[in-house]
C-alpha cells in the first residue's frame, strides 16, 4: 500500500528557514552544540521519517543594502555551519533515519563531493543523500572566490556534466569488487575496479575512485529545482525531489508533469519521490494551534522579509521604493530562484510587481504558508494532498525548533498511522528501504 514519506528540512544555523523562528520563547538556543542536532535527529528516528536533511548557502543573507549588520543584529539565517559536520553528529545518534546535505555543483569538484558523499554513505551504512544544488547568488560567488554567480540556465548545464561525473565516479567500484582475503592476499578485484577518464566542456577527472560501494549502492539525490530548467534538471537526475506547490490543484498537476517528464527522460516515474514543503504549527486541538500561530506570526519583521528576497532572488531590494514598479529588464535579469519571481507575477497579476507585491505574494520569510490545526486537522490536510494526488510525502519545515518536529511525532504521525497512511515501523536501515528505490544498478543512470 503507498503510505506517506516525511522528510525533515533542517539547517545548521541559528533558527529555521523562517528567521523570525529563533526570537520564540519555546525555540532552543544550543544550536551550536551537538545535543541541539542529537535531540532533533532522536525526535525524527522516533517518528519514523525517512530522513531530515541540510538546507545550505555558502553565504549569509547580506545583500540587501550591501551590509551584513541587519543580517547579524537581526539574526536572520546569519550562522550557517558546514552541513556535513553537523549531519555526522546526527548519524551517530540514530540507526535508521536518512541523513542528507547540500552541496553546490557550482562551487566544488565533482570528485570531491562524490567521495564525501560515498564515505557519509559508508559511515552511515547506507543512509545518506545528497541535495543538488547550482547556488543562486553573487555573495555566494564571492565568498567561493568568483565576482558574480554564474547565468541561470549555464549553472544547470553545468550541474547536468558534474552529475555525470560523480555517479560515473558512484559506479567504478562493482558490488562484488571487495574480497579482503587475508589467506589468498587478495583485497579487490582488479578487473572489477574502474577507471572513469571523464573529460567534457566543464570538467576533467580520471579515477579511479577510492571509496567502495554502500549497502544501498550510492547515496539518494535529492533535487529542489522549480524553474523550467530546473524541474527538466530534476526529472533527469532527482530520485527524491523537494517541491513548494501552492495548492492542491496546482501541486495534482505540476506532480503528474513531473512524473510524465521522468518517463519521458527513459526513467521508472515509481522511482521518484515527490515532496511538498509544508511549515506545519501543530496543537493538541485547533485553538491551541492557532494560538500557536498567532505567536508565531507577529515574530515576523519587514527587514527579515527584504533580506531573504535579496537573497534569493540575488537582487538587491533595498535599491527600490516600496511601491516602485519592476522593469522588465530588471525581472529577466533575476539570476536567483526564478521559481519565486514566477509566483509572483501569476499571484499579482502584475507584469511589473513592485516591491510590496512581492513581500505580499512571495511569502519569503514569513509564515504565511502555514498549516494549523489539532491532529485531525492535520491528517487530513496531508491525506488530502497525499491521496489526489499531489506529491508522495512532505517536507516538514520547523516553525519552532525542535517543537515543530515533536509536536508532529507526538500529534499527527499517530493519526496517519491508525488511518494506515503512515508506516507503523521502517522496511528495511537504508534511506532506499525507506523511500521505496530500486539498488541503484551501475550504469542505470544512463537513461
Amino acid at each position: 500500500m503507498r503510505q506517506i514519506s516525511l522528510v525533515a528540512f533542517l539547517q545548521a544555523q541559528n533558527c529555521t528557514t523562517h528567521p523570525a523562528s529563533w526570537r520564540h520563547p519555546d525555540s532552543a538556543t544550543d544550536f551550536t552544540t551537538p545535543e541541539y542536532f542529537r535531540r532533533i535527529a532522536r525526535t525524527l528516528e522516533a517518528g519514523k521519517f525517512d530522513l531530515g536533511f541540510f538546507d545550505d548557502r555558502l553565504a549569509m543573507p547580506d545583500l540587501y543594502s550591501g551590509d551584513h549588520r541587519h543580517t547579524v543584529e537581526n539574526g536572520i539565517r546569519c550562522v550557517k555551519m558546514d552541513p556535513i559536520t553537523v549531519l555526522m553528529t546526527m548519524g551517530m545518534a540514530t540507526e535508521k533515519l536518512g541523513l542528507g546535505a547540500t552541496y553546490s555543483t557550482t562551487y566544488y569538484e565533482p570528485f570531491h563531493v562524490a567521495r564525501t558523499f560515498a564515505t557519509l554513505d559508508l559511515m552511515t551504512e547506507g543512509r545518506a543523500a545528497w541535495n543538488v544544488v547550482t547556488s543562486l547568488n553573487d555573495n555566494e560567488a564571492r565568498n567561493m572566490g568568483r565576482d558574480e554567480v554564474a547565468a541561470h540556465d549555464e549553472r544547470y548545464d553545468r550541474a547536468d556534466e558534474f552529475m555525470e561525473v560523480v555517479l560515473g565516479h558512484w559506479d567504478s567500484w562493482e558490488d562484488d569488487s571487495l574480497v579482503v582475503d587475508k589467506q589468498s592476499g587478495l583485497f579487490a578485484r582488479g578487473d572489477k575496479v574502474h577507471r572513469l577518464d571523464y573529460e567534457g566542456k566543464h570538467f576533467k577527472s580520471r579515477g579511479p575512485f577510492t571509496v567502495p560501494r554502500s549497502p544501498q549502492g550510492h547515496p539518494v539525490v535529492i533535487q529542489a529545482g522549480q524553474s523550467g530548467r530546473g524541474r527538466r534538471f530534476a526529472a533527469e537526475w532527482g530520485e527524491l525531489i523537494f517541491v513548494h506547490y501552492p495548492s492542491i490543484e496546482y501541486g495534482r498537476k505540476a506532480y503528474a508533469e513531473l512524473k510524465e517528464n521522468a518517463a519521458r527522460q527513459g526513467r521508472d516515474p515509481e522511482q521518484m519521490r515527490i515532496a511538498n514543503l509544508t511549515y506545519p504549527i501543530i496543537g493538541e486541538s485547533l485553538g491551541e494551534a492557532e494560538d500557536k500561530a498567532g505567536v508565531l506570526h507577529g515574530l515576523v519583521r519587514e527587514i527579515d522579509v527584504l533580506s531573504l528576497l535579496s537573497e534569493a532572488l540575488n537582487f538587491d531590494f533595498a535599491a527600490k521604493d516600496m511601491d516602485e514598479p519592476f522593469s522588465a529588464e530588471e525581472l529577466a535579469s533575476i539570476s536567483g530562484l526564478q521559481a519565486i519571481r514566477d509566483r509572483v507575477l501569476e499571484a499579482s497579476g502584475n507584469p511589473n510587481p513592485t516591491v510590496r507585491d512581492f513581500i505580499k505574494y512571495s511569502g519569503r520569510g514569513q509564515m504565511k504558508d502555514t498549516w494549523v490545526g489539532g491532529p485531525k486537522e492535520m491528517a487530513d490536510r496531508f491525506e488530502e494532498w497525499f491521496t489526489a494526488p499531489a506529491c508522495d510525502g512532505f517536507v516538514i519545515g520547523g516553525t519552532i525548533t525542535p517543537g515543530t518536529f515533536e509536536d508532529m511525532v507526538r500529534h499527527v504521525i499517530p493519526e496517519l498511522q491508525r488511518r494506515g497512511l503512515y508506516r507503523q515501523d521502517y522496511a528495511g536501515k537504508t534511506l532506499r528501504d525507506h523511500l521505496g528505490l530500486a539498488w541503484p544498478e551501475r550504469g542505470g543512470w544512463k537513461h
